[in-house]
This record gives structure tokens, C-alpha cells and sequence, in this order.
């Protein structure tokens, strides 16, 4: 039964790992002011007539703090990535000067940086929200091994480590949106 519950804890570290994991990567979409390759990961680009992921059309590099440059690999592709960049609504605006789109990364206002910190909090508690999810799913499954027959102590200092668990990843991901939100804030 005692492999039972650290085969329960392992799966539950799993899963809160990639909570985090995607936390960063949403994280990674929200701008700080300054150019970022990342800026575009979630631009999808129409190309023969299946949306694609913009990172599989272009090279994305950025020239210097406030430059990125999209080179795609068929000159044809440069409007259709235009189009995906302005689409994708995050505020940029390419210009294509016949081999390459070239982004100059505005500078954020007051007001925009609080909205991105405002974003930036509302995809922690999304994170939050699947951490818990996952100790609810882990709570329950400790609670049908006490049924088959786990001893009452062992269910307990199960449920309690599965707490501290719990606690170790809330923490982790407030210290992530801390960093997020100081990096955007930080001019």
C-alpha cells in the first residue's frame, strides 16, 4: 500500500510540474517591453491551407531590444505572416520590406504593463486552479486506497503530504508571476 501512495505522489508532482511548465510558456507570450522571439510563439500563420504554427514558416530572431525579425523560408509566405502577426492581437505591427518582416516592439505604457501584470495574475490562478485540481484528484485517490483496506495513519500522513505538495507548488507558481510581474513592470 506504501507504494501505492508514493506512486500517488509522483504522479501528483508529474502533473503540477507541467502546470508549471505551461504557466512559463503562457508567461513567455506576455511581452515585458522588451523583443522577444517568444512574443510570436502563439501566432498561427495560414499556410497552404492549414494554419501552422509561425515557428515552422519563419526564422524569429530579434536584432536588438526593441527589433524582432521574421525571415520566413518562401518569400510568398511574407503577407500571410503579416496577416497572422495582426491577427494574433498582440499589438505589433510588421513591416515588410520584401524579404523579411521587421517588428518594432513598441514601448508599453503605464496602463498596458498593469493590464499584462492583470493577465500575467489571471493565468497563475488558472495554474492554481490545476495545482488544486490535481490535489483533489490525489486527496481521492488516497481515499479509495483507505477503502481497499490503507490504515488510517498512513491515508492521514497521506493527505498531509499531498498538502505540503500542494503548498511547495501554489508557492512556486507565486513566485513566478512575482518575477513576470516585475519584469513587466520594470521599464
Amino acid at each position: 500500500m506504501t507504494e501505492d501512495l508514493a506512486l500517488i505522489y509522483d504522479e501528483f508532482k508529474f502533473s503540477n510540474d507541467r502546470t508549471l511548465e505551461h504557466l512559463e510558456n503562457e508567461l513567455t507570450k506576455i511581452r515585458a517591453g522588451k523583443a522577444s522571439p517568444a512574443m510570436l510563439h502563439g501566432v498561427m500563420v495560414e499556410y497552404y491551407g492549414s494554419m501552422t504554427p509561425i515557428q515552422q514558416v519563419a526564422n524569429i530572431n530579434t536584432v536588438d531590444a526593441r527589433t524582432i525579425v521574421v525571415q520566413p523560408w518562401e518569400k510568398t509566405m511574407l503577407n500571410d505572416i503579416a496577416r497572422g502577426i495582426i491577427n494574433a492581437n498582440l499589438g505589433l505591427n510588421p513591416q515588410n520590406n520584401g524579404e523579411q518582416l521587421i517588428i518594432a516592439v513598441p514601448i508599453l505604457t503605464e496602463e498596458r504593463r498593469r493590464e499584462l501584470v492583470k493577465r500575467s495574475k489571471t493565468e497563475g490562478e488558472q495554474a492554481k486552479v490545476s495545482v488544486r485540481n490535481h490535489r483533489k484528484d490525489a486527496m481521492d485517490m488516497i481515499k479509495d486506497l483507505k477503502n481497499e483496506g490503507l490504515s488510517e495513519d498512513l491515508a492521514k500522513g497521506g493527505e498531509e503530504e499531498v498538502q505540503q505538495i500542494t503548498n511547495r507548488f501554489i508557492k512556486k507558481v507565486d513566485d513566478i508571476l512575482e518575477h513576470k510581474e516585475k519584469e513587466i513592470m520594470t521599464l
